[in-house]
């Protein structure tokens, strides 16, 4: 099988400053332990396009995508950084890092359903998950994977996708923006409580939402998910499934408290890849969410490649 690599050196140009976890050298850092374990060699590296605003436009209010876009474009032209939020700064690099990230996503998507590869992972920056239809916040600008999930129902013409999230943290932003779209299953684990805070009460029924507490480990993680995910993806039959994949669930990273190891993320990914072969034609798309512990990421990043690419 088939696994593409998208990426952009843009996604390193956006820089939220000095000691911020979503740092450029997350990427660096995957680059390197794909290279030296000769894992790199099984993937086929394609570089991310720009993103359309027609496609930014399907999941996020038009209003937003065109003040967002003036707002970073102002802020590339004074070479100045500005903060969004507490713990979201936008620099110079910004808006050419976010349409690549949404850009890869959205490439990806056609890629996997044109059949030029089987599967997709998108190492991109800024994440996305926690971006509303109208509002940038936690590291987020565009929500990458929900631009893409609506690419594929409403440019490609699928019927049913789902999104699975497997951040330390609820992925409210997608939430907000496909609560409701009986045409999306998105199943999620997050610890709860942390921020943002969310997800404990699903804004819709086309949600399957496990709020995990803090610092339960694998196997009490693993049996949520099958207990909870996959009897519903199953009933469901999602013709692709798009993955946000953070890795800060590891017990090596300090922005949650879960304990998670490689080991996990390689056996949640083949249960997400069990359910696409069986429905979806092995169509996945994974796009990089959270994992701010260097090494740690590094090696979840490869565990879950590993399974996708069957390697």
């Amino acid at each position: 099988m088939t696994t593409a690599f998208y990426s952009h050196p843009d996604c390193r140009g956006h820089d939220m400053g000095a000691g911020h976890p979503e740092c450029p050298q997350r990427l660096d850092a995957i680059d390197d332990y794909l290279l030296a374990t000769g894992l790199a060699d099984a993937l086929d590296r394609r570089e991310a396009p720009a993103v359309s605003m027609d496609d930014l436009g399907r999941a996020h209010e038009s209003r937003y995508v065109g003040e967002l876009r003036d707002l970073l474009q102002g802020i590339a032209a004074e070479g100045r950084s500005r903060a969004i939020d507490p713990d979201t700064v936008a620099s110079p690099g910004t808006w050419a890092a976010a349409v690549r990230a949404a850009g890869a996503a959205v490439a990806a998507t056609d890629a996997v359903i044109d059949g030029t590869v089987e599967n997709a992972f998108c190492s991109v920056r800024p994440p996305g998950h926690h971006a509303t239809r109208d509002q940038a916040m936690g590291f987020c600008f565009f929500n990458n994977v929900a631009v893409a999930a609506r690419h594929a129902l409403d440019v490609r013409g699928l019927e049913r996708v789902a999104i699975v999230d497997f951040d330390v943290h609820h992925g409210n932003g997608t939430e907000d923006i496909i609560a409701g779209d009986d045409r999306v299953l998105m199943a999620s684990i997050f610890q709860h409580p942390l921020y943002p805070y969310s997800g404990a009460v699903p804004m819709g029924t086309n949600m399957v939402n496990v709020p995990v507490p803090p610092y339960a480990r694998g196997p009490q993680v693993r049996a949520l998910i099958e207990e909870n995910w996959m009897e519903r993806l199953d009933a469901f039959a999602p013709q692709m499934i798009f993955v946000s994949a953070g890795f800060d669930a590891h017990r090596e990273d300090d922005l949650g408290q879960l304990g998670l190891v490689e080991a996990d993320y390689t056996w949640i990914t083949a249960r997400i890849k069990a359910v696409a072969d069986k429905h979806a034609q092995g169509r996945i798309v994974s796009c990089l969410e959270g994992g701010y512990h260097l090494g740690a990421l590094a090696r979840s990043v490869a565990a879950h490649l590993r399974v996708l690419a069957g390697v």
